[in-house]
């Protein structure tokens, strides 16, 4: 039976496991797409390493190809050569098809650069982008692509509609920070959150959220709206990417005359999204929760890995 493949997103999560691999001196080879042609399930850059066990993190394709990557993987390691992998369209692999129609080339190297895994997790881990080279066989030019962190999710609430977000955005890969005034909404969350967690104690002051970046979005979650102003004042002064809050047409016109009130301008409060949800008028917190999660993920930066070959 062959090894498993955990089916992992992020290439910060695989540059993560990468690292723990080199710590523990465990041998892997680190895969990543280099070209691209046509439709395809994943990004050009996309990254998987297969460890020396055969188990394989992270994935190119939606499961059509990733079986052979993860054989040829192995067999790199067992020969120490770097290799360049062509499917789809101009494949020598005709019995394995891109049901997408288009090509994919990947590059799979046994001895990848530790020095430059465990900088790149540095950068990752402290939030910031990194980036990996990857030097094609045959004199092909080396390729830099860029990588940004982990999406993180910072929600603010108490409640069914808060612990179900915090819940279904930590299944979609979402970092999550939680503050409540509610502790045992902290507690019953808690093994989702992955950021930052906070007891709030007044509705008149909120927290630093100087750990809020472009690679972020702030939510409000409450039915009790007077938790809100302090909060969205703090976040509007950050660079998160999305800040919305839960509610009606009503209590958002409320919330925006209280930020006025509180010397926030015109300009921030464009930023400002409310109520949030792709759909309204729910009243399920599951589906609630998946509504807005969708509409966050609209406002996500698009990550973009840089493609650089060597003049």
């Amino acid at each position: 039976m062959a090894e498993p493949i955990d089916y992992i997103e992020q290439p910060a999560d695989v540059i993560a496991q990468a690292a723990r691999l080199i710590e523990t001196g465990t041998r892997f080879a680190l895969i990543t797409s280099v070209e691209i042609q046509g439709g395809s399930a994943r990004e050009l850059g996309s990254l998987a390493l297969v460890e020396a066990s055969g188990r394989m993190v992270g994935y190119l394709s939606n499961g059509c190809i990733d079986r052979d990557i993860q054989f040829q993987a192995q067999e790199a390691l067992h020969t120490g050569t770097r290799r360049l992998l062509h499917y789809g369209a101009g494949s020598p692999y005709l019995d394995l098809k891109l049901p997408c129609g288009g090509s994919l080339k990947a590059v799979i190297d046994p001895a990848p650069d530790h020095a430059a895994i465990m900088d790149a997790n540095t950068a990752l881990q402290s939030r910031k982008t990194a980036d990996l080279t990857v030097t094609l066989p045959e004199g092909a030019g080396p390729r830099t692509f860029s990588y940004t962190p982990k999406f993180q999710l910072i929600l603010a609430g108490r409640g069914a509609v808060f612990r179900a977000t915090a819940k279904a955005a930590h299944a979609a890969g979402f970092e999550i920070g939680a503050l409540s005034p509610d502790p045992e909404d902290l507690e019953a969350i808690a093994p989702f959150v992955t950021a930052h967690s906070h007891s709030l104690s007044s509705p008149e002051h909120a927290p630093a959220m100087d750990y809020i970046d472009e690679h972020s979005a702030f939510l409000t979650l409450f039915h009790d709206h007077d938790w809100e102003p302090a909060l969205l004042e703090q976040a509007l002064r950050t660079d998160a990417a999305f800040i919305g809050s839960l509610g009606s047409t009503n209590a958002m016109s409320l919330r925006m005359m209280l930020l006025r009130e509180k010397g926030v301008s015109e300009a921030q409060l464009t930023r400002l999204h409310g109520p949030i949800g792709m759909i309204p008028s729910l009243r399920d917190a599951q589906l609630i929760a998946i509504s807005a999660i969708a509409e966050v993920v609209t406002h996500m930066p698009r990550i973009i890995h840089r493609n650089q070959r060597a003049a």
